[in-house]
């Protein structure tokens, strides 16, 4: 098993680059691979409650589903904090298992996995 941190950075304005790293984070869990997923710059509207049932990338599975199957599998979302507050999304407005971390948070993640994979 490997420790993996999955980044992506596009949000509603590339709906496609912004599925995908929903998707491989779901293939490693199911592979049995340990997963943070981290979400930053405009990927964090993602994690805002409802933004995601409207999120659809070409040829891809909606990303409702792809987050329902993250989130039932137990992976964690991590919200950049300060593209967060840039964006004025609190805890309050997260989805399940979404919480907002720090840049040291991220750093720790990536310097203790064994891979790190970015979107």
């Amino acid at each position: 098993m490997k420790t993996l941190i999955i980044s992506g950075s596009r949000g509603t304005d590339d709906p496609t680059m912004a599925t995908l790293p929903f998707i491989a984070a779901k293939a490693a869990k199911e592979q049995g691979h340990d997963v943070i997923l981290w979400l930053w710059n405009e990927a964090v509207v993602l994690a805002r409650k409802g933004v995601s049932d409207h999120v659809v990338g070409v040829n891809l599975t909606p990303l409702k589903d792809v987050l329902a199957a993250a989130q039932s599998s137990g992976i964690p979302i991590w919200v950049c904090g300060a593209c967060a507050v840039a964006r004025q999304i609190g805890d309050g407005d997260l989805v399940e298992g979404a919480t907002i971390k720090g840049m040291p948070d991220y750093i720790a993640a990536v310097l203790q996995r064994d891979r790190s994979v970015s979107f």
